[in-house]
């Protein structure tokens, strides 16, 4: 079996440092999840930014493990972030990771679902760097407990924010990274026009609103109570898409144009996934239920294509702005390949009990 490098040793030291650097460090011990079936959080101190002090939220749910599993064994683990007005609440996908061997970790960033505190406005930012710490952060708490091999997974601006830290960073201990729809470029229509204006206003007056519109067609295409099957708190997860300020606007094009022309420079493999076609409108259609809601998905193809020298690109037929909350017939196949192309993309790592090697189904 594959060891743990030195080089891997030294960056786990190198991501200690640096989030001590950073006032991070776990402010409790590890208690049972809002989500149950096994989850766990614990909250990490982050110190203080620009509206006072954060926090970020390390949640996971790990492997039952054979006793006899020595130090040499490759043990690896998806470390998961949401992506804007969402936190994690997709308990199936972690415990299909989990069924498939991996440890499952998954962070709610600062000032949203689990890390957001009083007086906080939620979701802003004015650097995507500004997310870094967070993510080391559960990166440090993932090698304290074994796991020697990440598989890094974003959705929507939870995928640029992974790219842009992955084209920054490039951890050893990161082997593959999963894109969800992942926010590459604005879907404004004429509208897109300004954000150069408005990014620009961002730099001078960070906190100017920039309204998002009034649709709920997204939600609605989610929520049990609706046209979907699930069920989250709508008070983490807004039904209807909050403003946002200019200098959120500022960052995400940052980033964005971060990774554009080759810049990105990321070296290992990626899996692009976006819906086969995008629908628009601020009512309700059923045409809701079967494509991407929010994002341009030929944009998706366009420029992640650009992220780096191996990138997988599958068009999921049928499939919402979050892949993994699209209809049962769409989940099954999407969560067959991705498990395909990781036992494709890594080498063979340590198997688990019997008991562990069929996905826990449970939601």
């Amino acid at each position: 079996m594959k060891k743990c490098t030195i080089f891997s040793t030294l960056l786990l030291l190198t991501l200690a440092i640096f989030s001590a650097g950073s006032h991070a460090q776990t402010s409790e011990k590890w208690k049972p999840d809002l989500l149950g079936n096994g989850y766990e959080m614990r909250h990490v101190d982050q110190g203080s930014d620009y509206t006072g002090p954060v926090i970020s939220t390390i949640i996971r749910k790990v492997c039952h493990r054979d006793s006899a599993a020595t130090a040499s064994d490759v043990r690896r683990g998806v470390l998961y972030v949401h992506g804007f007005n969402d936190y994690f609440f997709q308990q199936e996908m972690g415990n299909r990771f989990v069924g498939h061997g991996y440890d499952f970790y998954a962070v709610d960033l600062r000032r949203y679902g689990r890390s957001l505190t009083a007086g906080q406005k939620p979701f802003d930012v004015r650097d995507m760097a500004s997310y870094f710490p967070d993510i080391d952060s559960a990166l440090v708490e993932m090698q304290h407990n074994g796991i020697s091999e990440v598989i890094l997974m974003g959705h929507s601006t939870g995928g640029l924010t992974t790219a842009y830290f992955e084209s920054r960073r490039h951890p050893e201990i990161i082997k593959a990274l999963i894109l969800n729809s992942p926010f590459l470029d604005w879907n404004q229509g004429w509208k897109e026009r300004l954000i150069p204006a408005v990014g620009m206003l961002g730099r001078l007056f960070p906190d100017f609103p920039i309204s998002q519109g009034t649709s709920t067609a997204y939600a609605e295409s989610l929520l049990k109570e609706h046209h979907g099957e699930w069920t989250y708190n709508t008070d983490w997860k807004l039904i209807q898409s909050p403003p946002v300020t200019a200098g959120w606007v500022r960052a995400i094009t940052e980033a964005q144009h971060a990774l554009r022309d080759g810049h990105a420079d990321i070296r290992i493999p990626i899996l692009l996934l976006y819906s086969s076609e995008s629908v628009s409108g601020s009512e309700w259609i059923p045409a809701h239920n079967r494509a991407d809601g929010v994002l341009d998905v030929s944009d998706i193809k366009k420029f992640g294509r650009e992220l780096g020298p191996d990138v997988t690109c599958v068009k999921v037929i049928g499939g919402l702005h979050d892949l993994v909350l699209s209809a049962p017939q769409i989940r099954e196949p999407l969560y067959r390949y991705i498990f395909n192309w990781l036992d494709r993309t890594l080498p063979p790592a340590s198997p688990l009990p019997d008991s562990q090697n069929q996905p826990d189904q449970n939601s």
